[in-house]
C-alpha cells in the first residue's frame, strides 16, 4: 500500500486535463469554455456549475466530482457510457464487450449506482445484469456529470455508490437565434470498423417556442484485440485438455467474436423558453442489436453460445422550470420520464430464448430555495414505479413491481471561509413479485423505509485552496433481483438465488477532500472509507443447478476505502500554444468480512498526459498504466497489469466557431492485451486494440 500512496503524490507532481474542466478551475490557455450566454452550467466568474442535483460550483460539493464536456467528451466518446467515461477519477467500466459497459464508481455498480439521463433513470434492464447495454447513445451527450460519494444521495438509495448524469438538449433550452441551428459529430474507429453519426436540429418557432430533432446511427464488426481471445491462465488450460477443439481455442486472436452491433436512435421535441421559465417535451426511440462475447466451455462436450441481445426502447421525457419571483422558494422544477422497454435474447439460429419486459416512469419535483444571507439549498419528491418481467428458458425472475417514495432536502451555508451542508433524504419501497404483481395481489412482498443523510463543511485556507470534510449515513433497500431471484442466467454464467428476507443495507462514510487552483495549476484529492452493516453481496455455493455455478445473495459487513487524485500544471508557453502536464491516480480497497476481498475491484491505476494548447489546436500524448489485481474473490482469476498509450490531436477550423473541430486520436498505440479486472468477462473479452479514430464535430 505503501508503493501506491507514494505513487499517488508523485501523480500530483506530474499532474490530469480532466481536471482543467472538471474542478472549476480557470482552463489552461486555448481550452475554451462554454459562454455563459449559450449555457445554463457556467456562471460568468469562471466558476463552473454541477446542475446535478442542485446547482453548485463544483469546488463547493464535498465529495468526488466530475464533468466531462467540450474537446474531452469528444476524445473520450464510444459507444458506450462506460468506455467513455473510464478515464475519469475513481470510475472504471463493467467492460462486458464493446457494446454493454456500464460506469463502475470506486468499486461499485450494478444496484449502487444510477445512471441517469438529465436526472431521470434511464428506465431500462442495464442494472439487472452486465450484459445489458445502457439505453443511452453517448453521442447524444452534451455534457456528463458523475457524482462519486455522498452528493448522489439526493436521487435515491440505489445511488448509494454514486450517479452518472448524461445531459442532452432533446429538451431545448435555448432558441437558437438563427432560423435554424444545426449541430453534428461523426466517428470512424479502426478497432470495430465503427461508423456513427448524430445530427440534431432545433427550430424557432417564435422567440420563445422552439422545436427540436435528432437522431443517430452506428454500426461496428467484430472488435480487433491486441492479443489472444483467452486469458493467459485459460489459455494454459485449453492447451493441456486432450480434446482438440478445446486446445484450437488456446489460438484464437486478433479479434473478439461476436461483438458486432448495430444502433439507431431518433427523438423530437419541444420547448417553450421564456427567461428562467423553460417548458418541454421530448419522445424518443431507441433500437440496438448486439452480440454479447462468447464465453467458451473448456470442458469436453460443454456448451458454447453466441448470444445477441435486440433493445427496443420508446421513451417520453418531460421538463418544467418556472421562476417562483423572489420569495423564499426562487424556481420550482418538474422532470419526469416514461419507458417501455423490451429485449430479447437471440441464440445462434436467431430464436428468442429470453424476454426481458421493463415498463417504469419517474417523476422529480424540486423547490430550489432563493439564496438569503448565505443561506440555500432546496427539498423536494421523487417517486419511481416498475414493471418487470422475464420470460422464457431464463427466467431467473418472477414478475415483479417496485414502487419508490422519496422525499429530500439539501441546505447550504456560505459564511465566508467556511461552508457548511447538511442533505436527508428518506425513501419508501415496496417491491411485489408473483404473477399478479402489477394487480396487487402478489406472492411475495417485502416493504422498507431508508433513512439517508450528510452533513459536513469545507474551509478556505487560502485564496488557491479548500479543505473539506463530510460524514455520511445512508441505507439502501434490496432490489427486486436480490430479493426474489431463483434461477438461471447465462450473461453472468451463474445460477442466481436471491434471500426474500434481505434486510436493509446500511452504511456511515467520511469522506476528505482538497482542492486547489491558482494561475496555471490546478489539483484536487479525496479520500474515502465506508463501514457497511447487511451488506448485500453474491456467494459461490459450490453447488451446480443447470450446469451453472449457484450464487446466494448473502448479507454481512463490508468495509470499502480508497482515494482519487487529479492534477494540471502548465510548464511552458511556446508561441501560441500551453504545455500542460496533467495525471489522475485512483485506488479502491474492499473487504466482506465474512469472505474476505469483494469481486470486481479495480485495482489501484495511472495516468498522466503532455499536452500542447492553443486556442485551435491541442495536441495530446497519455499513458495509462493499471496494476495487476490478485487480491481475489474466492471464484475469481488474478488479472495481469497493463499500459496504455494514446495520442491525440484537434483542430478547430473554424476562428468563430469553437463548437466545430476535427480531430484525430490513436489508442492503444502499441496494440497491447488489456483486461479490466470490474468485468465479469474479463477472461474471454479482452479491451480494443489499436484504434485510430477519425471525429468531425459541426456546429451551424
Amino acid at each position: 500500500m505503501l508503493r501506491y500512496t507514494l505513487l499517488a503524490g508523485a501523480a500530483l507532481l506530474v499532474p490530469s486535463h480532466a481536471l482543467a474542466q472538471s474542478t472549476g478551475a480557470t482552463p489552461p490557455p486555448g481550452e475554451a469554455r462554454v459562454p455563459a450566454s449559450q449555457s445554463d452550467y457556467h456562471q460568468t466568474d469562471g466558476s463552473e456549475i454541477v446542475i446535478t442535483g442542485f446547482r453548485r460550483n463544483r469546488e463547493d460539493i464535498l465529495s468526488g466530482t466530475s464533468v466531462v464536456t467540450s474537446s474531452e467528451l469528444t476524445r473520450e466518446l464510444r459507444p458506450t457510457i462506460g468506455e467513455t467515461l473510464a478515464r475519469q477519477p475513481g470510475v472504471s467500466a463493467t467492460s462486458f464487450g464493446p457494446n454493454a459497459s456500464r460506469p463502475v464508481l470506486r468499486g461499485f455498480q450494478g444496484e449502487r449506482v444510477r445512471v441517469l439521463t438529465d436526472g431521470i433513470g434511464s428506465l431500462d434492464a442495464s442494472s439487472t445484469s452486465v450484459d445489458h447495454a445502457v439505453a443511452i447513445n453517448p453521442l447524444t451527450a452534451d455534457r456528463i456529470e458523475i457524482l462519486r460519494g455522498p452528493a448522489a444521495l439526493l436521487f435515491g438509495s440505489a445511488a448509494i455508490g454514486g450517479v452518472v448524469n448524461v445531459i442532452d438538449a432533446r429538451i431545448p433550452r435555448d432558441v437558437p437565434d438563427e432560423a435554424a441551428h444545426v449541430e453534428g459529430i461523426a466517428t470512424y474507429g479502426s478497432a470495430a470498423d465503427e461508423r456513427s453519426i448524430n445530427t440534431a436540429v432545433d427550430i424557432p418557432l417564435s422567440s420563445k417556442f422552439v422545436l427540436h430533432f435528432d437522431g443517430n446511427y452506428s454500426k461496428t464488426d467484430d472488435l480487433e484485440i491486441g492479443g489472444f481471445v483467452l486469458s493467459r491462465d485459460l489459455r494454459e488450460e485449453a492447451a493441456a485438455s486432450a480434446d482438440p477443439e478445446i486446445r484450437a481455442l488456446a489460438d484464437l486472436k486478433g479479434k473478439l467474436p461476436n461483438t458486432a452491433a448495430r444502433t439507431w436512435d431518433v427523438a423530437g421535441g419541444a420547448a417553450y423558453v421564456d427567461g428562467d421559465t423553460n417548458v418541454g417535451f421530448s419522445v424518443n426511440r431507441y433500437d440496438s442489436l448486439y452480440g454479447i462475447p462468447v464465453r467458451y466451455s473448456l470442458e469436453p462436450g460443454g456448451e458454447t453460445e453466441a448470444p445477441r441481445i435486440d433493445i427496443k426502447q420508446t421513451r417520453a421525457d418531460y421538463r418544467a422550470e418556472v421562476d417562483a419571483g423572489s420569495g423564499f422558494i426562487d424556481t420550482v422544477r418538474v422532470r419526469g420520464g416514461y419507458s417501455d422497454y423490451k429485449h430479447n435474447e437471440l441464440e445462434e439460429s436467431g430464436e428468442i430464448g429470453t424476454t426481458f419486459l421493463n415498463k417504469g416512469f419517474e417523476n422529480r419535483l424540486e423547490f430550489v430555495q432563493s439564496v438569503r444571507n448565505g443561506w440555500g439549498g432546496g427539498f423536494g419528491a421523487q417517486y419511481f414505479h416498475r414493471k418487470f418481467d422475464v420470460i422464457g428458458e431464463e427466467k431467473f425472475l418472477p414478475k415483479n413491481a417496485t414502487q419508490q417514495i422519496g422525499l429530500f432536502a439539501l441546505q447550504t451555508f456560505d459564511l465566508g471561509p467556511f461552508k457548511a451542508e447538511a442533505g436527508a433524504r428518506y425513501e419508501h419501497q415496496t417491491v411485489r413479485a408473483g404473477a399478479d404483481a402489477d394487480l396487487g395481489n402478489p406472492r411475495l412482498k417485502r416493504s422498507f423505509d431508508a433513512y439517508s443523510g450528510s452533513v459536513g463543511g469545507s474551509y478556505e485556507l487560502s485564496d488557491a485552496m479548500r479543505v473539506g470534510l463530510n460524514l455520511s449515513h445512508s441505507q439502501r433497500a434490496p432490489s427486486a433481483e436480490e430479493l426474489f431471484a431463483n434461477g438461471p442466467h447465462a450473461g453472468t454464467q451463474a445460477f442466481e438465488i436471491g434471500d426474500p428476507d434481505l434486510a436493509k443495507e446500511k452504511s456511515w462514510g467520511l469522506e476528505g477532500t482538497l482542492r486547489g487552483e491558482g494561475e496555471g495549476y490546478s489539483f484536487g484529492a479525496s479520500i474515502y472509507h465506508s463501514w457497511f452493516k447487511d451488506y448485500i453481496f453474491q456467494a459461490l455455493t459450490g453447488d451446480i443447478e443447470d450446469d451453472l455455478p449457484v450464487f446466494q445473495i448473502l448479507q454481512d459487513d463490508a468495509d470499502y476505502w480508497g482515494f482519487e487524485m487529479e492534477g494540471s500544471v502548465r510548464i511552458a508557453k511556446v508561441g501560441d500554444y500551453a504545455i500542460n502536464l496533467d495525471a489522475v491516480a485512483d485506488y479502491t480497497r474492499a473487504t466482506i468480512h465474512s469472505e474476505g476481498p469483494a469481486p470486481r475491484i479495480p485495482p489501484f491505476r495511472m495516468l498522466g498526459g503532455l499536452e500542447a494548447q492553443s486556442d485551435r489546436v491541442q495536441g495530446r500524448l497519455e499513458a495509462e498504466w493499471v496494476d495487476g489485481q490478485d487480491r481475489l474473490a474466492s471464484f475469481e482469476t488474478p488479472t495481469d497489469s497493463f499500459t496504455l498509450v494514446n495520442a491525440s490531436i484537434a483542430y478547430q477550423p473554424f476562428k468563430d466557431n469553437k463548437h466545430s473541430s476535427l480531430s484525430l486520436s490513436v489508442n492503444n498505440i502499441f496494440d497491447v492485451d488489456a483486461r479490466r479486472h470490474a468485468s465479469v468477462l474479463k477472461d474471454f473479452a479482452p479491451l480494443a486494440g489499436r484504434d485510430i479514430r477519425l471525429t468531425a464535430r459541426f456546429s451551424l
